[in-house]
């Protein structure tokens, strides 16, 4: 077992820390003007059933996400385990982030990734600032669920698949 002990909060440190935990990844997409415009976030959570938000964290040196305070609606869909490649590209700093993807758009703006577990169509509430992050609240105005979708996860800076207990 491998064990690591630091009073130290450096950002090297920090980040394993951190990494040691699982979450899913989600993609966040949006037509702004006539170009579509995505990323990756493994920072997402439901905050609220009544009203319906959720949240996610961006850097704030990101220069992708200025581009979403323009958009009307922003698409959020919740990665399978299929889509280890999409969230990648989409996580990448250059190049066709949705090259070899299925894209569903909806008269607002909002971009959905076909295969995905779940699409949440959403406007910014509120952004806060945190740190070398902003929280950015997100109001859920409609919604599909594709229950049959295994998820994929983010832990250790790898993706994973979970594995289904046999009973």
């Amino acid at each position: 077992m491998s064990q690591t002990a630091s009073s130290e909060l450096d950002q090297a440190t920090l980040r394993q820390a951190y990494g040691t935990f699982p979450s899913g990844v989600v993609a966040i997409a949006a037509r702004i003007g006539d170009v579509p415009v995505g990323l990756a976030a493994s920072s997402f959570v439901s905050v609220s059933l009544d009203p319906p938000l959720v949240a996610v964290c961006i850097q704030t040196t990101s220069t992708t996400w200025p581009k979403f305070r323009d958009a009307t609606h922003i698409g959020i869909s919740v990665l399978g385990e299929a889509h280890d490649v999409a969230a990648r590209s989409l996580a990448a700093k250059t190049g066709d982030r949705f090259a070899g993807l299925t894209l569903e758009t909806t008269p607002d703006g909002a971009i959905f990734i076909d295969g995905a577990s779940s699409w949440l169509d959403t406007t910014i509430e509120q952004e806060l600032p945190a740190g070398d992050h902003a929280i950015v609240l997100l109001r859920v105005h409609g919604l599909e669920v594709h229950s049959d979708v295994a998820p994929i996860v983010f832990q250790g800076s790898r993706f994973r698949k979970l594995v289904v207990e046999q009973r």
